[in-house]
Formats: C-alpha cells, sequence, structure tokens
C-alpha cells in the first residue's frame, strides 16, 4: 500500500458505489483475479470526468473493459470512448460486457499492440487513459503527446508499483527491474516535457495527472 491501509479502506467505504451493471461486472473480475482500477481510481476518475466533461477519451487496456465503461457511465453522453486491447482472452470478454451494457455505440475497441494501433491513429483526444503494460508507457508517450489535444489530460495509473519506485533498482526483484527503470524514466518525462505540466498523486497504486499545454 502506499497510503495506511486503514486510511485507504475508510475512504473507499465513503464511495456510493456505481451502476448495478459496473458493481456486478467489478466483483466478477476481482474474484476472477482480472486487474481493474481500484476503488479509490474509479473515484478519482468520476471527479475528472465531472471536472473536464471530455467528447473523445482514448484508452489503452481495455482488460474486460470495466474502466472504458465506468468512463462511459460517467463521461458527457456525446462523449466517444476509443480503448486498445492486445490480449487474445480479454478482448470477446470486453465486446460482450459492451453489449450487454448498451454501450457498443459510444466504445471502439481496437485490437492489437497498442504501440502499432496508436500510430494508426489521427485527430484529437480531450482525455487519454494509460493504463496497460507499465514497462510499455514510455514506448507509447510520443504517440500519446501526438494525439492529446492542448488542454487535454492524460492519467497514467500504476505509476509507483506498490511503492517499489522510490527503491534502488538493485533492491527490486531482478524480474521486475526494466519495468523499474523504464517506469521511472517514464514519470521523469511527464515531469521534464516542456509540453506537459504533470503531478503524481499516491492514489490507488500511483497516478500521473498531466495536461498538454497550449
Amino acid at each position: 500500500m502506499i497510503i495506511d491501509e486503514r486510511m485507504s479502506v475508510f475512504i473507499d467505504s465513503l464511495d456510493r458505489g456505481n451502476t448495478p451493471f459496473l458493481d456486478t461486472l467489478e466483483k466478477a473480475a476481482l474474484g476472477e483475479q482480472i486487474p481493474i482500477i481500484r476503488k479509490s481510481m474509479q473515484s478519482l476518475l468520476k471527479f475528472l470526468l465531472a471536472l473536464a466533461k471530455p467528447e473523445r477519451i482514448l484508452e489503452v487496456g481495455t482488460a474486460v473493459g470495466f474502466s472504458a465503461l465506468l468512463m462511459s457511465e460517467y463521461a458527457p453522453e456525446s462523449c466517444r470512448i476509443t480503448t486498445i486491447e492486445n490480449y487474445k482472452k480479454r478482448i470477446p470478454v470486453a465486446r460482450e460486457n459492451f453489449r450487454r451494457a448498451g454501450k457498443e455505440d459510444r466504445i471502439t475497441l481496437l485490437e492489437g499492440d497498442a504501440a502499432e494501433v496508436l500510430k494508426g491513429l489521427s485527430g484529437a483526444y480531450d482525455m487519454i487513459f494509460m493504463d496497460a503494460a507499465k514497462g510499455q508507457y514510455i514506448r507509447f508517450l510520443p504517440d500519446v503527446l501526438r494525439l492529446l489535444s492542448p488542454g487535454g489530460l492524460l492519467v497514467s495509473d500504476n505509476v509507483l508499483q506498490d511503492g517499489d519506485i522510490i527503491e534502488s533498482r538493485f533492491a527490486v526483484e531482478r524480474r521486475n527491474r526494466t519495468i523499474h527503470a523504464r517506469m521511472r524514466e517514464y514519470l521523469y518525462e511527464l515531469k521534464h516535457h516542456p509540453e506537459l505540466e504533470t503531478v503524481v498523486l499516491p492514489v490507488g497504486d500511483g497516478v500521473a495527472l498531466s495536461t498538454k499545454l497550449s
């Protein structure tokens, strides 16, 4: 935990929940140990959606579609979401969840490696939600910045790696050292890029909020 577990549980207990469909989907995903955004991240996303009122959202990392469905529920009715997923087993599950929720007209799922899919996208997105393989964030960043509209919001989830980000690379398990190094590089880029203003918050597993300067 990045913050005290008792404090985190207390804050989460204040949440009023989501729609019955989302609550059911969340329970099923957790039961099957499918990673979805944490309660604290859900609350932050809902706040950001209410504040920014994005018309076009790009999500990198769909999983079973929970976060895309949450964003479609709390974004303006006119908002359209494009989400990218590469894991073949989860793609049909996500599509079925979009169908069951009646959101097929608002959510477009693109299949394939995000680095390649991003290169083929054009236009501008008001909000981009980064929630894919953590070691790939730095690889996606050039195209993400190209696609983010001036004044747009980049939300990068899971950036503090359960607190491991502050450790020396030698204190991190060998199999995690590449991800550790790439995430540190990504956070440095977010904080020092001339086109961005970024704040890193200890919410959930860490989130970076970046706005693209006009």
